[in-house]
C-alpha cells in the first residue's frame, strides 16, 4: 500500500502575515523554463516537483512543487504550507524560499536538499547510510518536531499530522530537515493533552490510532509517527509494504510482535549488522516502543525523544573510538616487535586513514593539540579590525568574534572556516617566567584554546567559538524556552565537573569565581567551561618572598593557596548544582524573608526526601514525585556547601557520582 493520505475537509490555519516571498508566475515559469520536463525530480500526490537554476534573485537552487489542477491537495493546503513556513525558522524545518498563487497556479519554492528523502536512502537496495548517520538524521528530525511542538517561534505549537520518512529530506551534508505542511495544524501548548478536534488526515502505516478513532489530534499523534520512523530507520523497511505476507504488511505492529517475541535481531537491517551495540539497540527499541504507546499521555514528548537518541549518539561514538584506539594499541605492539614503525606514531594504520564517525579520517586529524603563537596582524585580520565586540558574561573583558583556518588558524574572511573569539586582557607582569608555547588546554568539556597574542600592553587568548546558550540563561533568562529536563541537568553537570576535573589535575582552582555563565550548553547539552582563569593555571611557583610580594593582588583570593582556591571551586559547583536543582538565584524572590539567601536557606532542607520537595524545581516534579536520583543529588549539593566539609572531597568524586545519577536515569527512563 503506497503513501496515501486520507482527506480531510477542515484544515484552515492562521498564523498572522506570511513572511517569505513572493514569486510572480512569470518568475517561475523563467525559472522552470516553462515547467520543463526534464527539470523534474520528484511527483506526488501534489503535483510535480522542479529542480531549478539560481535564476530567481536567490542565492541557491531551490525546488519548486507545482500544485496539479487534479491534485487531491488544494487552497487550504497550500495556504496551509504557506502560512506555517514563513512563521517557522529552524535548522531541521525544510526552508520556503517563496510561493505564487496566480491565475490558477499554485506554486511553493523552497530550499533544494540534494540527497532527496529518508525514505529513497533506506528503501535502496545499496544504500550506505550507516548507524551513526540514521541516527543523527533520527536526532535533528526529532529537534525539528520539538520546535514545532513547544511553539518557539509562535504562541501556539504545530502538529505536523504527516510525519513520514518521505517527509524528512536530507541537505548535502545528510542532516534532516522536516518538510511538507500542508496538513499541519496549529493548537495550543498549555499541557500534553491538549488537542484539536479535526477530521481525520494523514498517512496509513504511521497515523496514531487514537487520533484515527476519535478525531483528536495532539502532539503525541506525532510521536506515534515518529517512532514509526524510528523502526523504518533500524530496519530499512517502509511501513507499510503489501509485497510482503499480509501479516507482515504494517511494520509497526510486526515490529513490536518481534520484540514480545524476544527476536529483536529479525527487525535490523542487515547493511547495519556489527554496527550497533547490544545496549544502545537495546535503548533505541525502547525509545521506538514508547512512541508507539497505546496511550498518548504515555508517550514521550519530542525533546525527550531528542536527549534520548543523543544519548545513544553519544554511545556509540565513544564506542567507536575505543575501537580505534584498540586499534592504535594492537598496531603499536605489533610495530614494536616488527620494527617497522615508529611506536610514538599517533597513527593507528601508520599514515593510512582510518573510519570515525562512518566518515575516512586522516591520522593528522588524532595528532595532539597545540598552542599557536598569532602575530597581532593576523588578529586584526581574523578579527575584521576587531569589529565584532561583545561583553563577556561574567566579566568586563572585551571579546571580539572572528575566523580562522580549521588547520592552519591562519586568518579568513568574515563567516569561513573556525569561528573563533579572542579575549583582551591588561599584560602580565610574569610573563617571562611562563613558556606559552607549552600551554595544553584541549579538553571536550572546555572551550579550546587556539593560541595567544603577546604585544607590549595587551594579552590576547584566543578561543574556539562554539554555539551554545549559558546555563544561568537556560534556567533563569529563556522563559519561552522548553525547560531543561532532568536528564539534561545531569548530563550538564556531569559534563561541568569533568572539566573542572581536567583543570584540577594541575592543583589550581580554574577561576576566581565560578558560576553558571562559565558553563556553555550546546544543543547536545554538552557543557564547555569557558573564561576560565589561564594566569590561575599558570601561576608560577618558586618565587622568592620579594617576587611574590610583586604578584600580590594579580592572581586574585585564591592563589596563594591553591588547595583552599581548589576547595573553594568545589563550593561554588555545589552553589551552581542547587541552582539547577530548585530553578532558582542565588537571591530568588521565592526564598522566605528571613534567609540570607539560596544556600542559607535549601542547605538544610537537602539531607530530607520530604523536605526536598519544597525546594526542588517544580518543573521535574510530576504528581508530586521526586525524579530519580533527586536525593543521591541532594545530598552530594550538601557535601559540597558544608563549611566544614571533608577536604577530600575531590572534583572526581563529584563527577563520578553525577555520571552514577545520569546513566540510571538514562536507563530507567
Amino acid at each position: 500500500m503506497s503513501d496515501a493520505p486520507i482527506n480531510d475537509t477542515n484544515s484552515s490555519i492562521l498564523l498572522g502575515e506570511q513572511t517569505c516571498q513572493q514569486f510572480t508566475l512569470a518568475e517561475i515559469q523563467l525559472a522552470t523554463n516553462n515547467f520543463d520536463e526534464t527539470l523534474v525530480i520528484g511527483r506526488g500526490g501534489f503535483g510535480n516537483v522542479y529542480k531549478c537554476p539560481i535564476n530567481m534573485g536567490l542565492v541557491r537552487e531551490v525546488a519548486v512543487k507545482r500544485l496539479h489542477c487534479m491534485s487531491t491537495q488544494g487552497a487550504h493546503e497550500f495556504e496551509a504550507e504557506v502560512k506555517v513556513l514563513s512563521k517557522l525558522r529552524h535548522g531541521n524545518l525544510l526552508s520556503l524560499v517563496g510561493y505564487c498563487n496566480e491565475g490558477n497556479e499554485m506554486l511553493l519554492a523552497y530550499e533544494f536538499m540534494p540527497n532527496g528523502t529518508l525514505k529513497d536512502h533506506l528503501c535502496k537496495a545499496d544504500s550506505t547510510l550507516s548507524w551513526l548517520q540514521r541516527l543523527k538524521i533520527c536526532i535533528g528530525a526529532a529537534r525539528g518536531l520539538d520546535y514545532l511542538h513547544t511553539g518557539t517561534s509562535t504562541q501556539n505549537g504545530v502538529i505536523h499530522r504527516d510525519v513520514k520518512g518521505s517527509n524528512i529530506l536530507l541537505d548535502a551534508n545528510f542532516a534532516a530537515k522536516i518538510s511538507d505542511f500542508g496538513l499541519a495544524k496549529v493548537g495550543p501548548i498549555d499541557h500534553t493533552r491538549t488537542y484539536v478536534s479535526t477530521n481525520v488526515k494523514g498517512t496509513f502505516g504511521y497515523m496514531d490510532p487514537c487520533y484515527f478513532y476519535t478525531g483528536k489530534l495532539t502532539r503525541k499523534s506525532d510521536v506515534y509517527a515518529f517512532g514509526v520512523v524510528l523502526f523504518e530507520v533500524l530496519s530499512g523497511r517502509q511501513a507499510v509494504d503489501s509485497t510482503l505476507d499480509e501479516e507482515q504488511w504494517g511494520l509497526a505492529p510486526w515490529a513490536q510482535d518481534k520484540i514480545k517475541e524476544g527476536k529483536v535481531n529479525q527487525i535490523i537491517d542487515s547493511k547495519l549488522m556489527g554496527q550497533i551495540s547490544k545496549k544502545c539497540l537495546k535503548q533505541f527499541v525502547s525509545i521506538a516502543i514508547h512512541c508507539l504507546g497505546t496511550k498518548p499521555k504515555e508517550r514521550p514528548t519530542m525533546a525527550e525523544v531528542v536527549f534520548k537518541l543523543e544519548s545513544i549518539l553519544s554511545q556509540e561514538r565513544e564506542n567507536s573510538n575505543s575501537i580505534v584506539n584498540e586499534e592504535r594499541f594492537i598496531y603499536k605492539v605489533r610495530a614494536f616487535f616488527t620494527g617497522k614503525v615508529d611506536i610514538m606514531s599517533d597513527g593507528a594504520v601508520g599514515s593510512k586513514s582510518m573510519k570515525q564517525d562512518g566518515k575516512v579520517v586522516s591520522k593528522s586529524d588524532f595528532s595532539a593539540h597545540h598552542i599557536r603563537k598569532f602575530a597581532y596582524n593576523e588578529l586584526v585580520s581574523a578579527t575584521n579590525n576587531f569589529k565584532h565586540m561583545e561583553r563577556c558574561p561574567t566579566s568586563y573583558t572585551s571579546i571580539y568574534k572572528g575566523w580562522v583556518d580549521e588547520k592552519s588558524y591562519a586568518p579568513t574572511k568574515c563567516g569561513i572556516g573556525l569561528a573563533i573569539y579572542v579575549r583582551e586582557e591588561d599584560i602580565l607582569t610574569w610573563k617571562w617566567k611562563l613558556d606559552l608555547k607549552l600551554l595544553e588546554f584541549s579538553h571536550p568539556n572546555i572551550t579550546r584554546l587556539l593560541g595567544y597574542c603577546l604585544t607590549n600592553v595587551t594579552m590576547f587568548w584566543v578561543y574556539e567559538l562554539i554555539p551554545g546558550i549559558w546555563l544561568d540563561d537556560h534556567l533563569f533568562k529563556a522563559p519561552d524556552r522548553t525547560p531543561l529536563s532532568w536528564a539534561a541537568r545531569l548530563k550538564i553537570a556531569h559534563g561541568a565537573a569533568q572539566g573542572l576535573s581536567f583543570f584540577h589535575q594541575r592543583n589550581r582552582p580554574a577561576y576566581n569565581n565560578f558560576e553558571g555563565n562559565h558553563i556553555l550548553v550546546d544543543r547536545d547539552f554538552n557543557a564547555r567551561l569557558s573564561d576560565y582563569e589561564i594566569d590561575n593555571l599558570l601561576a608560577p611557583r618558586g618565587f622568592s618572598t620579594f617576587e611574590r610580594d610583586k604578584l600580590d593582588g594579580l592572581f586574585g583570593p585564591v592563589r596563594g593557596d591553591a588547595e583552599s582556591g581548589v576547595q573553594n571551586e568545589i563550593y561554588a559547583f555545589g552553589v551552581v548544582l542547587l541552582k539547577m536543582l530548585t530553578g532558582m538565584k542565588e537571591y530568588d524572590e521565592r526564598i522566605p524573608l528571613e534567609q540570607k539567601n539560596l544556600m542559607e536557606w535549601a542547605t538544610p532542607l537537602l539531607t530530607n526526601k520530604v523536605n526536598l520537595g519544597t525546594i526542588m524545581d517544580p518543573q521535574l516534579q510530576h504528581n508530586n514525585h521526586l525524579p530519580k536520583g533527586a536525593f543521591e543529588l541532594a545530598q552530594l549539593v550538601s557535601k559540597c556547601l558544608q563549611p566544614t566539609r571533608d577536604k577530600n572531597l575531590s572534583i572526581e568524586e563529584i563527577s563520578q557520582v553525577l555520571y552514577q545519577c545520569y546513566q540510571n536515569e538514562i536507563i530507567s527512563g
